[in-house]
């Protein structure tokens, strides 16, 4: 094929319009908007952590993380085989974020593409191609998390393998991508129920010819390995030593999720319809267009091979919403008798739910005779995806210049320059570096503290020691008692180990534009003492801070920062 052939094909369209898609992060860098809620006040400081500190491969029992919890077990972090580990080694924590935002994306685009092309679109037509080019890219701008990697988007490499090996001998790619799979996932958010996925096509695959397709076999066994092997110190750490009992025995998801039926239904249909955000929230509008369209359209011989086609996969994605939608509500039956169920979250085999979408609007792409309406199809998820991407438009809002007030960059957010003063006041007065004494957060995420060198009492952890949580709740036990819902919120939840306030509510980032003053807040000192604590960073006011035992050092400004801290210290 002549080089100007390749050049202009569906598949470096569908790159270019990738590129375009990333721009803004790449333009804009530090003044890039990331995403805040289980992202950048949580995820993106555990790798920064555990590189700068030499912990990734350090898998010793005694092994801890000094600056968060009082040092909080090694092994009760991701694993350190994560290709996640060498990017935050050799990147600041953005550029490593935005390194990934790049490459998982990619990896999407050319996975989707792949998939289709081999599998579900192979015809040789110019309109294949652009209709995989096209579902590709559409695949490559939903909205995700990157910094789970290949998670959610990785996916169709691992279908990709499988049913290679599924309809023949397969290639050493094959075996590859499901090495590679487990070293650049979440095994306990997508990976145990891809690895679930998998199992269901191969008994699919036997009940439909009814005989065992041993490569198939074989492949889900290496994948289940390498996950084994890549999550080896959660596991040993957890089934095998022993080293900590988690938090997440307490968990209680029967106070936290839906009550009643009529709620239990409410969620299941945005699961089936919307998703659910950590595994990509999107409109599952052109598929169920499509489903329309194909049966109205399709011959009568079409309609009864797209029935045969849909309905398992119909009635297995609305078994899941159901599924997932009275989670919280089976749990609250069975958790007594099952303590585990407490610990692992079964509906998260709403990770499998977009790739099994884009499978159903594939399925009804093939049926439709009305070239205009096929690309009319994917035109419509490609725009969705971006609709539906908040970091992608915050981003647009801020290049054009009307950045939201409640969105702030990721430089405003950190505000390297505001804690650096902090740091300064602290070692100008005391001589001491951070290491020397511990602080907690009051309405900034402790993160934010992390990732600018501080060693926190408080940290969001999905994962912690139980004792711990027993340890931390004396200091805001005030707090919680004026609060049923932040009560509730700490005590059957948990993971935002944080400095709570009853007048403050959920809101955990409270800005500097907000100028919010906490005229009571009941607070232990003597226990953040015993603890370690020193000093509270404070993003809020305290009216009388001598009823909570601390007195105002001092009250720090930036206005490139999101926050307005003020510094106590333990009186």
């Amino acid at each position: 094929m002549p080089f100007s052939s390749r050049f202009s094909s569906p598949l470096v369209v569908a790159l270019l319009g990738l590129l375009l898609f990333l721009l803004p992060w790449l333009v804009l860098g530090p003044q890039s908007y990331i995403t805040i809620d289980d992202n950048l006040d949580t995820e993106i400081s555990i790798p920064y952590l555990l590189t700068r500190h030499h912990l990734a491969l350090d898998y010793r029992s005694d092994a801890v993380v000094p600056p968060i919890m009082n040092g909080l077990p090694r092994n009760a972090l991701r694993s350190g085989l994560s290709l996640t580990m060498p990017l935050f080694a050799a990147l600041s924590p953005l550029w490593a974020y935005l390194a990934h935002e790049v490459l998982v994306r990619l990896i999407g685009l050319l996975g989707m593409y792949a998939l289709l092309r081999r599998h579900f679109l192979p015809d040789a037509t110019a309109q294949s191609r652009w209709l995989a080019a096209g579902l590709g890219l559409a695949w490559a701008v939903l909205p995700i998390y990157p910094i789970y990697g290949v998670s959610v988007l990785g996916q169709p490499w691992v279908l990709l393998a499988l049913l290679n090996l599924r309809r023949g001998p397969g290639h050493w790619t094959d075996w590859l991508l499901l090495i590679l799979f487990p070293l650049w996932s979440m095994f306990v958010l997508a990976g145990a129920f891809v690895v679930a996925g998998a199992f269901v096509l191969l008994l699919w695959d036997v009940w439909q010819k009814r005989r065992v397709a041993w490569r198939l076999v074989a492949g889900l066994a290496l994948l289940t390995i390498m996950f084994l092997v890549v999550e080896y110190p959660l596991f040993y750490s957890l089934l095998i030593a022993k080293q900590f009992v988690p938090h997440r025995l307490e968990f209680d998801l029967g106070q936290l999720g839906p009550h009643g039926w009529k709620a239990g239904l409410k969620s299941a249909a945005l699961y089936f319809f919307m998703g659910q955000y950590h595994a990509s929230l999107f409109f599952r509008g052109a598929a169920l267009l499509g489903i329309g369209a194909a049966l109205f359209t399709a011959s009568a011989a079409a309609r009864r091979s797209l029935r045969r086609e849909l309905v398992p996969l119909l009635i297995g994605l609305g078994c899941l919403a159901v599924f997932c939608g009275f989670y919280p509500q089976l749990v609250a039956v069975v958790q007594n008798q099952v303590p585990a169920l407490r610990t692992f979250n079964l509906s998260r085999f709403h990770f499998l739910t977009p790739l099994l979408w884009f499978v159903v609007l594939v399925f009804c792409l093939r049926r439709l005779l009305n070239a205009r309406l096929r690309m009319a199809l994917v035109t419509f998820q490609l725009l969705i995806g971006l609709a539906m991407n908040t970091e992608w438009l915050a981003n647009l809002c801020i290049l054009v210049g009307r950045a939201r007030t409640n969105e702030p960059s990721y430089k405003a957010f950190v505000a390297p320059a505001l804690f650096a003063e902090i740091q300064n006041s602290i070692q100008q007065q005391t001589g001491e570096e951070p290491a020397q004494y511990r602080v907690a957060c009051l309405g900034l995420p402790p993160s934010v503290a992390q990732l600018n060198g501080f060693y926190t009492l408080d940290s969001y952890q999905n994962n912690y020691p139980l004792p711990y949580k027993h340890q931390f709740r004396p200091l805001i036990a005030g707090e919680l008692a004026k609060s049923a819902v932040l009560r509730t919120y700490f005590d059957a939840w948990g993971n935002r180990c944080y400095l709570m306030a009853a007048e403050l509510g959920k809101n955990f980032r409270v800005g500097a534009l907000s100028h919010r003053t906490v005229q009571d807040f009941a607070f232990d000192a003597a226990a953040f003492r015993q603890m370690g604590g020193r000093y509270v960073l404070s993003a809020v006011r305290l009216a009388t801070p001598v009823r909570s035992g601390l007195r105002l050092l001092r009250e720090f400004h930036d206005p490139m920062a999101y926050w307005q801290v003020y510094l106590y210290e333990v009186k």
